[in-house]
């Protein structure tokens, strides 16, 4: 009876302190693009960036992009990887439930209802699980025909121009035509060098305050000018999410802190630059009856940045990646 007792009064107290850990404001990265890798990269977007005195280490990968892997982009996709595969999630959750019951003094499979009960609730899902992986096989493998026909084609649709019916786009690397049935493959970009100068710089430097500050006033059409099409439609996702969740992002006091080119190359009529900064920002999170503050960002962030422009064009904002 004691060591019963004692146990309840342990899974008490843990339930406690996790209770307390999930009621404290969290400290979230809410500005544009914070926590995670948006936007696309061109021939680049599935291949990490070189690293730079500003970020030494490995730049976390996009994992929303319009940008498909193909022959340009050779690898796979960021967010098919961190797919769980079958198991995880379940027997994590037989796990927790076999603890819960020891904790509570119930045995290993008490929560359960004893290993018998749980074998067969095993097998069931196994079999389920095995006819719904046969169903899904049997449904890609009527769509691979039709899909191999076309490309889909991402960023800014420029309209016809001198090269053909469409130029290439913005944001998504390169704007292609579907290829005719009977080509047998989509050729490799051609990738060229693009020289970087000072005023290049300063356009970043620009860039970085702009989009920041447009993010923080909820700007959506300030920020549709500043990024690709691709880009522009995150930012509106994310505040959409914050007006759903009743909460505003207001970001101010940018001050970039130190900043190095990272690539810089060229595709066709588009050029490409990606660049390491890394800046101070405050970046809080209200609400929008209240004002009272239900996130705080951090004071410092590293970040890389790249652009895109058409040759001779404007720089705007084409992916962003967080530094490491």
């Amino acid at each position: 009876m004691l060591t019963s007792l004692t146990r309840r009064k342990r899974a008490a107290a843990i339930l406690a302190v996790a209770a307390s850990l999930a009621m404290a404001a969290p400290v979230v990265e809410a500005r544009p693009g914070g926590g995670g890798g948006m936007g696309s990269r061109g021939s680049k977007t599935y291949a990490p960036p070189s690293a730079t005195t500003t970020a030494p280490g490995n730049a976390a990968p996009i994992q929303r992009t319009q940008t498909q892997p193909g022959p340009t982009n050779p690898g796979m996709n960021p967010a098919a990887q961190q797919r769980p595969r079958f198991g995880g999630g379940f027997m994590a959750g037989l796990l927790g439930a076999g603890l819960l019951g020891a904790l509570f003094g119930a045995g290993f499979f008490g929560g359960l209802g004893g290993l018998a009960s749980m074998i067969g609730l095993l097998l069931q899902v196994g079999l389920l699980v095995l006819v719904v992986a046969l169903a899904v096989r049997w449904f890609r493998r009527r769509q691979e025909g039709p899909v191999a026909a076309g490309h889909a084609r991402t960023g800014l649709d420029q309209g016809p121009g001198p090269q053909g019916p469409a130029r290439n786009g913005l944001g998504g690397g390169l704007g292609m035509n579907a290829a005719p049935a009977a080509a047998p493959a989509v050729a490799p970009v051609a990738v060229g060098k693009v020289n970087v100068g000072p005023g290049d710089f300063e356009s970043f430097e620009i860039a970085l305050n702009d989009v920041q500050a447009a993010y923080g006033r909820e700007d959506v059409a300030s920020l549709r000018n500043l990024a690709t099409p691709e880009m522009a439609g995150y930012f509106e996702e994310e505040l959409r999410a914050n007006a759903a969740r009743g909460v505003v992002n207001r970001i101010s006091d940018v001050k970039l802190l130190q900043g190095d080119l990272s690539e810089a190359w060229s595709e066709g009529r588009n050029e490409y630059a990606t660049v390491a900064m890394r800046y101070a920002i405050k970046d809080v999170t209200l609400d929008r009856r209240t004002n009272a503050v239900v996130e705080t960002g951090e004071p410092e962030a590293v970040e890389l940045w790249t652009f895109v422009r058409e040759r001779g064009g404007r720089w705007i904002l084409s992916a962003i990646q967080q530094g490491r």
